[in-house]
Order: structure tokens, then sequence, then C-alpha cells
């Protein structure tokens, strides 16, 4: 939970203590002078301590309860209350900005419009199906792909789900022509698929399952090679986070081997999965050999519509390398010194670029957990809190599946890590568990 104290103090850029504690000590000064009590004069909290109020680890004690309350103009309750989504700082307190939540409102009757036309749109064209209706669900496809891994899944999931259903309905209303039906099959797919990845982000390995089933259904209606091995490939990430390696195995190279005549980037994510759940496993061998074939594929890419769609649906070099890292970590091998350490730190640069097209929050989180278990293996825990700290920072809205189960994975290899019984090791291993309360299974977390 991001409170009001944490985006009031990002709003005013004091995150860094060296930037807060100046602030906090005039600010009790200048109260000290109000009210005459010349305790609060001197006041400043320890570092350790504003950290703590920053994360809503720990609220203020009385005397700095004050001084807060004084400086930012709100209750201590409010303060440490969920943030509002438009909130603006001003010089005694904060307020909520009012052109702002009106801009806000406007976007949200904008996309009640848009929902009300297409329910127009989807019930005017009686009979047979229109190029308009078509058009709608490729637009959703289109936009939905795109934005599923860079924001929140709470902003696209309510049209992923709605757009699925209205799929559904004009394949099952006999409305649409032969000619149309293979297209609605494939969008059908693609929404079914990405249903199936929210289910799973959400923790619900069951529905996920179903969606991805179905989707699996689709694809083959539609004749759609890549959309199938797309399809197989899903089932194996599920199954990985899920801590399932011998099904995720199964399921990529299923794919890789009934589908090699697909030459888009999926035929390189299937032996990418296969080398990940090999090393869930603790088969070197087998993980080895998945991470060559994979190479050898890159260099017979031909780009396909999937990877036009791009978002979830392509597989470019850096998350290739992503998996490569991950693979290795998962085998135990690496440090900061290795070809492996100088791989994840490569993977975090290319995933900090939030520009690049590429960019998803998952993979950079998973990228820099990565790198932190690198850096413990190499004793460096300071370097990993920093690889960390990211991480640890995203709102509850995008601790998806993956991101939890990685960082499980770092307070695993800090339970081995020499610095162990440090402070900051027992800190970071407590701030881990409150960051993803609900533990992962076991066998999610490797060998």
């Amino acid at each position: 939970m991001t409170t009001l104290f944490r985006r009031l103090i990002d709003d005013q850029e004091l995150r860094d203590p060296r930037a807060f504690l100046p602030r906090f000590a005039e600010q009790a000064r200048l109260l000290a002078e109000r009210d005459g009590d010349v305790r609060l004069a001197t006041l400043e909290p320890a570092v350790s301590t504003f950290e703590a109020w920053y994360y809503g680890q720990r609220l203020p004690n009385r005397d700095a309860r004050r001084v807060l309350v004084a400086w930012f103009g709100q209750s201590i309750e409010r303060l440490w209350a969920p943030a509002p989504e438009a909130v603006v700082a001003s010089r005694g307190g904060c307020a909520l900005d009012g052109e702002g939540a009106e801009l806000h409102e406007m976007r949200r009757g904008a996309a009640m419009a848009a929902r009300r036309a297409r329910d127009f749109a989807l019930g005017a064209e009686q009979g047979q199906l229109g190029d308009e209706t078509l058009g709608y669900l490729q637009d959703e496809v289109r936009r939905i792909a795109e934005q599923y891994p860079r924001v929140p899944l709470s902003t696209v999931f309510d049209d992923l789900a709605a757009a699925q259903r209205d799929a559904f309905r004009l394949i099952e209303g006999g409305r649409a022509r032969p000619s149309q039906m293979r297209q609605l099959h494939v969008l059908a797919t693609l929404l079914s698929w990405h249903m199936a990845k929210a289910c799973h982000d959400l923790g619900d390995e069951s529905s996920a399952m179903m969606h991805a089933r179905a989707a699996g259904v689709s694809a083959e209606q539609a004749e759609h090679p890549a959309l199938s091995a797309l399809v197989h490939g899903l089932k194996s990430l599920i199954s990985y986070w899920s801590g399932r390696g011998e099904d995720a195995l199964f399921h990529a190279r299923r794919g890789g081997a009934e589908y090699q005549q697909v030459h888009g980037t999926v035929s390189v994510w299937l032996p990418s999965l296969e080398a990940r759940a090999a090393a869930l496993l603790g088969d070197a061998g087998g993980a080895a050999a998945a991470v060559e074939q994979a190479a050898r594929r890159r260099e017979r890419v031909e780009p396909d519509d999937l990877d036009e769609l791009g978002g979830l649906l392509t597989f470019p070099a850096e998350k290739e390398l992503y998996y490569r890292v991950e693979t290795e970590v998962l085998l135990g091998q690496g440090a900061t010194g290795t070809a492996t350490g100088a791989a994840a730190e490569q993977a975090v640069a290319a995933f900090s670029d939030r520009d690049a097209p590429f960019w998803a929050f998952g993979d950079e989180a998973g990228a820099r957990c990565n790198l932190a278990v690198v850096r413990l293996h190499d004793d460096e825990l300071d370097g990993a809190v920093d690889a960390l700290r990211p991480v640890l920072d995203l709102p509850p809205a995008q601790r998806n599946r993956g991101i939890v189960v990685s960082a499980q994975r770092v307070h695993r290899a800090l339970a081995h890590s020499p610095a162990r019984s440090s402070l900051l090791a027992r800190e970071l291993r407590e701030e881990i568990t409150q960051f993803s309360p609900a533990a992962p299974p076991p066998a999610a977390l490797g060998r």
C-alpha cells in the first residue's frame, strides 16, 4: 500500500533521507517556536525510522506525529491511509487537485461512453456481423496486448473481460460469415490467452488453465500454428511459476515439437521456457541444451503477426537474455565476476529503460531479483539491496505471481548468505516477507 505520507514525500522529492531529515528538523523548529515547546527544537528521527515510516511499517511517536501533522496539514490517520489517485503537495500540506480530479472524472465518463458505443455497435449490426464490430475487437486486442505488460492489471482487466465476452458471443451468435469466423477465433484466442495470464498473475492457477485451454480450442479452430504454440508456452509459464516443473517442461517441449514450422519469436520462447523448467528441476544438461536451441532458433526468426502485435506476444532478445540468466541462477551458477553476473547486469540495464518497446514491469522485476541473487552469491549484500529496491517499491497492484515468487527466491538466497545474520539482511528478509505475505509453493523457488 502506498500511503498518503509516502506519496507526499515522493511528490516533494524527499525520498532520500538526506533530503527529508533537514526538512523535518526545520518543521520541528518552526513548531517548537509556535507552541513554545523547546523539546521539539532538536527532534530528528533516525534514518531507519524514516524508512519505516516511508514503507508504512511503523507509525511515528507522539512528538513526531505533531510535527508531521503540522507540516502536511493532515491527521496522522489520513497520512497513513492509502493515497488517493490525485494528490498534490501544497506549501502547508496537501489537497485534492481539483483540476486533476475533474480530469479523472471526465476520463471515466469518456470510458463509459466508449463502452456504451461498443454495446450499440455490437447490437446494431443485426443479421450479419459487420466490419465495424470486427474492427472494434481488433482495436481492443491491439490495445490490450500493448498495455498489459506496462500497467497494473486493474487498468485493463474489465476491458479484457468484456472483449473476451463479446468475442465468445459473436462466435456463438450465428451472425458471422464463414470468412469472418477464422478472424473471430484468432481474436478469441488472443483475449483468452491474456485472460489466462491475468488469472495467473492474480494467483488463480485453476482459472488460468481453464482460459488457456479455451484459447487452445480457439487457436485450433483458427488453424493458426503460431497461436497454438503460444498457448503451449503460456501453459508452461503458468506451471513454472506454480512450481510444477515437470508440467512446465512438458508443455514447452510439446509446443516446440508440434509447431516446428513456426518461425516467429514464439519459436525462441518455447525452448527458453524449457530451459527454465529444466533448471527448476535441477537438470543442468537439459537446461543448457534448451538454451542452445533458443539461440539457434533466434538466428532463423521471421517476425509474424504475433510479433507485430507486440507486448507479451513477442519474445525479443532482451527477454531471452533475462530467461537465460534466470536459468543459470536457478542452477546455482554465477557471481558478479562471472559471465552470468555480467549478463544479469545487462538484463537489468535493458529493462530499466521504460521507453523501450519491449519493457514490462514484470520482466524488470524478475531481472532485478535475479541480479540480487547473483550478488548474494558473491556476498554483496549492499549490491543485492540496490538491485531489489525498485521491486520492493512496486505498489500492491503490480505484485503479480511471478514477481512474488522471484522476490521469495531472493529471500531464500538471503537465508544462505554469509551476511544472513547482519541487521541489513534481517531487515531485507522482513521487508520481502511483508512484500509477499502469501508464500509461493516451495517447488517454485528452485533447488
